[in-house]
């Protein structure tokens, strides 16, 4: 029987060809629902969203709002250790102060690691500089919103562009005049108008004029104004969104604000080091020395931490207020000039 048999096997193994892979259907390759279910590698999507950001840029907008001779262009210069704001901005002794408040932007491109930035510095000379300071903080107001109605118009464009070029102000650094006795008329007024349009930073200016315990004294006085007076600063208590942010918008809140800070872009040796400071007859005040003062907390918080949500805020909360009112009171759509006629017919 066993010769017949593998006979039969050796006929068949003959007629039975050896069965070929399907090119269409491929086989099934092992432990599929595992590199399914498993790491399929969404956290990419950060690296693409950095890329992207990085090839675009950013785009930041500081105002700088106090009486000449706080060192407003300085301390700019310091936070981004650059000549950002000219001193060409201001204005010469010869010449005379300006009669009402300027508004100057300078455009700069920064760039470190690989990022751009395109930081614009708004200067505003004039301001609080007049025996009358009655309503001086209406051109600053008027400028403000003038920068959100230009980023609207460009919004309910037919043909909008795919990047609006943003002007608007994410951040406005008050400076206040380093008295140790309390705010002025003028500075409550002001961050009463304007709190409501911009994120306000209130900062003290040449806080090296004051004793540890006058400082300490002025800061809480200051903050206490604020409360009384209910006027917010950023950050503001309704804007944070978990428990993690308020915990350390707190701190910001009852600790560091308003910050103490001293502002130069000249550099000293002090043990070795060169170091950013201003030179008194009893020693060298280092800027970034938190001992000294709080420049470098106020940097860390403006740029650091900070910056993004700066963006977030004015763009979600401000000017959503805005585009909001503008649309309610004309039905809709802002009113027809002849710019956006010229523009409606040019993009039919």
């Amino acid at each position: 029987a066993g010769p017949v048999e593998s006979k039969k096997e050796a006929a068949m193994s003959e007629l039975v060809p050896e069965p070929r892979q399907k090119p269409v259907v491929p086989m099934k390759p092992m432990g599929i629902n595992a590199s399914l279910l498993g790491y399929i590698g969404i956290d990419t999507i950060i690296e693409q969203m950095r890329k992207k950001t990085m090839k675009t840029g950013f785009d930041f907008n500081i105002m700088v709002v106090g009486q000449s001779g706080l060192g407003k262009s300085t301390l700019v210069n310091t936070l981004f250790k650059s000549q950002v704001s000219r001193k060409s901005s201001g204005w010469n002794r010869e010449e005379k102060i300006p009669k009402t408040v300027e508004i100057k932007a300078i455009g700069h491109v920064i760039e470190e690691g690989g990022v751009k930035m395109k930081l614009t510095v708004i200067d505003t000379p004039g301001f609080g500089d007049q025996i009358n300071n009655e309503n001086c903080w209406e051109p600053i107001e008027k400028y403000i919103n003038e920068q959100y109605e230009k980023f609207l118009k460009e919004e309910v464009n037919i043909a909008r562009k795919k990047r609006i070029p943003d002007t608007r102000v994410h951040c406005c650094l008050y400076f206040i005049s380093p008295t140790g006795h309390s705010l002025r008329p003028l500075d409550l007024e002001f961050m009463k108008h304007l709190s409501k349009v911009v994120n306000i930073i209130p900062v003290i200016a040449k806080a090296d004029t004051m004793t540890l315990e006058e400082k300490t004294e002025f800061k809480q006085r200051v903050r206490k104004e604020l409360e009384v007076n209910g006027i917010e600063f950023y950050p503001q208590k309704e804007f944070d969104e978990d428990l993690e942010d308020k915990t350390e918008n707190d701190k910001i809140r009852q600790e560091s604000m308003p910050f103490a800070v001293v502002g130069s872009d000249k550099e000293y040796q002090v043990n070795g080091k060169r170091v950013l400071g201003r030179k008194t007859p009893w020693g060298i005040i280092e800027v970034e020395n938190l001992s000294h003062c709080e420049f470098a907390l106020l940097r860390d918080f403006v740029i650091r931490t900070h910056l993004q949500d700066l963006k977030e805020v004015t763009h979600n909360i401000h000017y959503e207020t805005y585009r909001a009112k503008r649309l309610n009171d004309n039905g809709g759509l802002p009113p027809m000039t002849v710019e956006t006629e010229e523009n409606h017919e040019s993009n039919l």
